[in-house]
């Protein structure tokens, strides 16, 4: 009997290849799947409603370039000096951010703040490039719809909101940028929260703060607390070396989620300075 080695080869081939194709395609997925897990935890259900702390609002209806229709609610203000556009954290929805509206409203300032897909009673699911495209639907809104003019917009974004808040700015230009809590990159912040896995391996997200904030036109705000439980303070002071002047950074205290709480009496008159110099007209 002839001994064929290469019709053996090509069986064998024939064999592993299915196999090898089949473990490929898992490992993709897993990882997608892994990489949406480990960032994103939106929440469907409210917890509170702007009215709840007695302030005026209405469901807004932003829809995105790829046709995901998101909630956002718009939040006004008497005789307001201008309108900030907010992007919260990678978790919970709107409803969970009402801290944060009051203390833009008691400032004399409009506030948009918005669900990305997937949160809320926004469309869709959420992706890396869904929040870009979410945060920009959420600027055209208060441009084009509400008229407002982006010499008047503040763009404001904490935690995850903050790599979103710091690529919309870079595509646009607003008065000024705030970037409150966030990290440099997020692959480098995955490292150092989990450190066990292989996570620069793993890692399908961009979100690079940093290098985002190089690009932007306007004046910035770093916001970090030197106690941070979760995103530690050396991402700040990168993200803050990586802006462009006029420039500044804001050292607060507390946790990650109730820094800005916790510093108040540094925190409020902090954002008052800025909207005051780049809206040139006097805030509350």
């Amino acid at each position: 009997m002839k001994f064929d080695a290469w019709k053996l080869l090509r069986i064998a081939f024939q064999q592993v290849l299915p196999r090898v194709t089949l473990v490929c395609v898992l490992v993709l997925c897993s990882m997608k799947w892994l990489n949406t897990r480990l960032v994103y935890y939106p929440q469907r259900q409210w917890d509170a409603i702007p009215a709840d702390a007695k302030l005026a609002y209405e469901d807004a209806w932003p829809v995105t370039s790829d046709g995901v229709k998101l909630h956002a609610w718009y939040v006004p203000a008497e005789n307001a000096a201008g309108t900030v556009l907010f992007s919260h954290g990678n978790a919970g929805n709107v409803s969970h951010r009402l801290d944060t509206i009051l203390v833009h409203h008691q400032l004399g300032m409009n506030v948009l703040v918005f669900d990305y897909r997937g949160y809320g009673k926004s469309e869709g699911r959420p992706s890396e490039e869904g929040t870009y495209r979410d945060a920009e639907a959420a600027w055209q809104y208060l441009v084009e719809q509400r008229g407002i003019g982006p010499e008047r917009i503040i763009i404001h974004g904490r935690s995850l909101g903050g790599a979103v808040a710091a690529h919309l700015a870079r595509d646009c230009t607003p008065a000024a940028l705030v970037v409150e809590s966030s990290f440099y990159d997020i692959t480098e912040l995955g490292v150092e929260l989990f450190p066990w896995l292989p996570v620069r391996w793993l890692s399908r997200m961009e979100y690079k703060t940093a290098e985002y904030v190089k690009g932007v036109r306007c004046p910035v705000l770093v916001v970090h607390s030197r106690t941070d439980d979760m995103i530690a303070f050396h991402h700040g002071e990168k993200i803050f070396d990586a802006a462009p002047e006029p420039k500044r950074f804001l050292k607060i205290h507390g946790p990650h989620n109730g820094a800005f709480v916790e510093s108040d009496d540094i925190y409020r008159p902090a954002l008052r300075q800025l909207f005051a110099e780049v809206l040139g007209k006097p805030v509350k």
